[in-house]
């Protein structure tokens, strides 16, 4: 987090490459901010965009003893995404919903450093007043017989995600009635998903923690293992990718055809993967579209770019599979991508 008073002392990673006088990439290549002693990132580890303290930076490399900062929680600290969902106790994914809906949070977002392609963070106090202000858990007064689901379709995890931190054990029955949502499969798949990923959060943790041990000793019910294991497996495999796909993004982000942003992942039917890269409108194709069965490919959408979830690849007009593999490397992307030329009208692997 950004510390109370500290927020001209924000350093990013462009920031430390200019100080080294190096370039972005290669700091990137050669990551000088793991070496022993050097000053820790204020973001989260979670982090999209790592930053540092500057007069820490400074010191550091000056040969000077490094200042500590403050370990002490100010009203006019700033939290980034991660950091805003943890003094919620809720996931990331429900801080995304939330900053959408509440006015009052969407007004207070701070761009570090200021611009499109920053960071968003909050002011601690208007986290807390948000986390004070929020209805009890319950409400929605249970669903009629008959009718669909009774709160926005963006609003079902992480009300969902309310009652699981609540109670473990939750029960379908006991999701559908209090939210008023569909029992099959709106609050059976909710829970799944959710208790998948915490799954998969306690295994990164836990590396050689059993998915079926990890979900005991979360305290799910043994009748609800077997679809929230195999959702944790999935979500472990993607999170496997996540890193890959993010370096991509951000190599075409600095090259200035894409947007700089935090690749998320969708899972797809079967166990394969897929997440999508917006580019600049200046760019002919409106994504490049990453799927674990084919590679990357061109999308002409930029408010659906993976599509439809299809045992076949995409074909049509606008759609190019590019690089060679399912992993190229980023800068054999670039290339196509540049390149109109370049590419093919059907992927050159099989699932």
């Amino acid at each position: 987090m950004i510390r109370a008073g500290r927020l001209q002392y924000v350093q990013t990673m462009s920031d430390l490459a200019d100080a080294l006088g190096k370039s972005l990439g290669t700091v990137r290549n050669q990551k000088p901010y793991l070496a022993e002693g050097h000053p820790a990132p204020i973001s989260s580890a979670k982090a999209r965009n790592q930053l540092w303290d500057s007069e820490q930076i400074k010191a550091y490399y000056a040969g000077e003893p490094v200042p500590e900062l403050t370990t002490i929680d100010d009203d006019e600290d700033l939290l980034d995404r991660n950091e805003a969902a943890e003094v919620l106790g809720v996931d990331p994914v429900a801080w995304n919903t939330y900053k959408k809906k509440d006015p009052d949070l969407a007004a207070s977002v701070v761009m570090v450093p200021e611009g499109p392609k920053g960071t968003e963070h909050w002011p601690r106090r208007v986290v807390l007043a948000y986390k004070n202000s929020r209805p009890g858990r319950g409400a929605g007064g249970g669903r009629r017989h008959g009718s669909g689901d009774m709160i926005p379709r963006d609003e079902i995890l992480p009300r969902i995600a309310e009652l699981l931190d609540a109670d473990p054990a939750v029960t379908v029955e006991a999701v559908s009635n209090t939210l008023g949502i569909a029992m099959f499969p709106t609050a059976q798949s909710g829970l799944a998903t959710l208790r998948g990923r915490r799954i998969a959060d306690l295994i990164e943790k836990q590396p050689d923690l059993d998915p079926k041990n990890a979900a005991l000793q979360l305290g799910y019910p043994p009748i609800t293992h077997r679809a929230a294991v195999a959702f944790a497996e999935r979500e472990l495999r993607a999170r496997g990718d996540q890193p890959y796909l993010q370096h991509t993004a951000d190599i075409l982000a600095a090259a200035g055809i894409a947007q700089q942003a935090q690749v998320e992942m969708r899972q797809l039917d079967g166990g394969a993967v897929a997440a999508a890269v917006l580019l600049e409108t200046d760019q002919p194709a409106a994504a490049a579209v990453w799927d674990s069965r084919y590679g990357w490919r061109t999308s002409t959408s930029r408010r659906h770019p993976i599509g439809k979830d299809t045992d076949t690849p995409p074909e049509g007009e606008g759609i190019r599979y590019l690089g060679s593999g399912l992993r190229p490397e980023p800068e054999e992307l670039l290339a196509a991508l540049r390149d109109g030329r370049k590419g093919t009208k059907r992927p050159h692997t099989k699932p």
